[in-house]
């Protein structure tokens, strides 16, 4: 299928206040090293504007229960090198040019007019129908309309909808920061996992979500149309990739003469390993269950899936970080991000370290301890946190 393609601005890199330790050995459990090197997070790697503030270090414990030092990376939520939308076409005769695409984790499309009306043939039902009889498409265009569809759970009077939002329109009214919490070295794991809940950070500033629910979507015949970056908004997480496409569709520039030519980096996983841009499909490399291989020039690093898999970290080979702030699934399970713990601090009043040195790195987090350490009740802790 052919894909129009965005240029992607340049944006000037930063020194942020972190070191990393380039050629850094993976340790397997038992302290012993590895032949596979990854540098770790480098700082600098970061686009301008992408971080809330510098990168910071922290005592953690490992998904294993070791202990460890760790990165507390916070991304502001909003990419500073592309333009978000447009998402969902008018009408029926929308061309792709001024509309974003839809995957399903088996196909990519453009959310054209024409796609929306071939709906029925690609899903094989011929209740698909998301426009009236003058080619109108219906379209998510009001606050109540979107937080009404963008759900797991949609809404009955907005089925048949094609949904997209804006920043307006969200919990916060604008972008919504996250931090997460990767090893500084990053640490072989027993076995490969998946990540549940966020996957990692990207370079311009955004969380990388897990699998959109496409099942969910799809069983309320609504399309949550993506933009040609492959990111979206709902109503709690603001706007959020779940597919890489580097704005330019699946093919990329560095391709046309060498289809085993090297991706750009694009972000870190949650185990601190790098994430590429996907290699060609005409590529001949061979990659790893994780998508990964080792390089003499950069390590150790994973390859983002293509975008029509709708989840770009495939799964980690290294140990992740355990968060006690940090929520597993995300409000609506659409891929929301960890708990804004600076927004919590203030509306208790406190530091953000404060409320972090409260819970410590206990996992499962310990509300009523941290609550009485506060001096509050852990019913008002876990209100002011947004957890149940």
């Amino acid at each position: 299928m052919s894909r129009k393609k965005y240029a992607v601005a340049s944006t000037a890199l930063i020194a942020a206040g972190v070191i990393a330790l380039a050629g850094v050995n993976w340790l397997s459990s038992d302290g012993t090293s590895t032949e596979l090197e990854a540098p770790g997070v480098v700082a600098a790697n970061f686009l301008d504007g992408s971080l809330t503030k510098a990168i910071t270090t922290e005592e953690c414990t490992l998904s294993n229960g070791e202990k460890s030092t760790c990165y507390r990376i916070e991304v502001t939520g909003a990419p500073v090198d592309t333009k978000i939308g447009p998402f969902c076409p008018e009408s029926t005769s929308s061309t792709a040019e001024v509309t974003g695409i839809w995957l399903d984790g088996e196909n990519l499309y453009n959310a054209d007019g024409q796609f929306i009306m071939d709906l029925s043939t690609i899903y094989k039902d011929v209740k698909w129908k998301l426009y009236d009889d003058s080619g109108k498409v219906n379209v998510t265009d009001t606050k109540e309309a979107f937080q009404g569809a963008a759900r797991p759970d949609v809404q009955e009077v907005y089925k048949y909808h094609c949904v997209e939002g804006t920043w307006e329109w969200t919990e916060t009214t604008k972008p919504v920061p996250t931090s997460i919490l990767v090893p500084v070295k990053p640490v072989l794991a027993g076995e490969t996992s998946s990540p549940r809940g966020n996957l990692g950070v990207t370079i311009n500033g955004l969380v990388i979500s897990a699998s959109a629910p496409v099942d969910a979507i799809l069983g309320a015949y609504t399309i949550a149309a993506f933009d040609d970056c492959g990111g979206h908004f709902n109503p709690t997480a603001g706007y959020h990739l779940h597919a890489y496409t580097g704005c330019e569709g699946v093919e990329y520039e560095s391709h046309i003469d060498n289809p085993d030519a090297e991706t750009k980096i694009i972000g870190y996983a949650m185990d601190g390993v790098a994430v590429f841009a996907p290699l060609s499909s005409k590529s001949t490399i061979k990659l790893d269950e994780c998508n990964g291989r080792t390089t003499a020039k950069d390590g150790y690093h994973y390859y983002a899936q293509s975008a029509e898999k709708n989840l770009v970290v495939k799964c980690v080979k290294g140990l992740t970080a355990v968060d006690p702030l940090a929520s597993n699934e995300g409000p609506g399970g659409q891929g929301a991000p960890a708990i804004d713990t600076a927004a919590a601090a203030k509306k208790l009043g406190i530091t953000e370290t404060e409320l972090k040195d409260a819970f410590g790195n206990k996992m499962p987090p310990d509300f009523a301890s941290a609550a009485k350490k506060l001096g509050i009740t852990e019913a008002e802790l876990k209100l002011k946190l947004g957890v149940k």
